[in-house]
């Protein structure tokens, strides 16, 4: 199927392939963002010196924006 073909069973709206992934870039960029801001926020109500809080966050940000990344790319195929 090529890229001009419409899918019935394709839950994305049609239209260049780049538009897709650059909103997928911006969803990327939010869920880590927010995962950042919010170990950031959490560290400072704790009042620890080391940074764990921030650092679980973060991580665990990364984690769902990579899972949330291999979803869309599943449903792509």
């Amino acid at each position: 199927m090529t890229s001009n073909q419409s899918n019935p069973n394709s839950k994305r709206p049609q239209g260049p392939t780049w538009v897709n992934y650059m909103g997928l870039s911006f969803q990327l960029f939010a869920i880590i963002g927010g995962g950042t801001a919010l170990g950031w926020w959490i560290q400072q109500q704790s009042g620890m010196k080391f940074p764990v809080w921030l650092l679980v966050c973060s991580f665990t940000a990364v984690a769902i924006a990579f899972y949330s990344l291999w979803k869309s790319m599943q449903q792509d195929k």
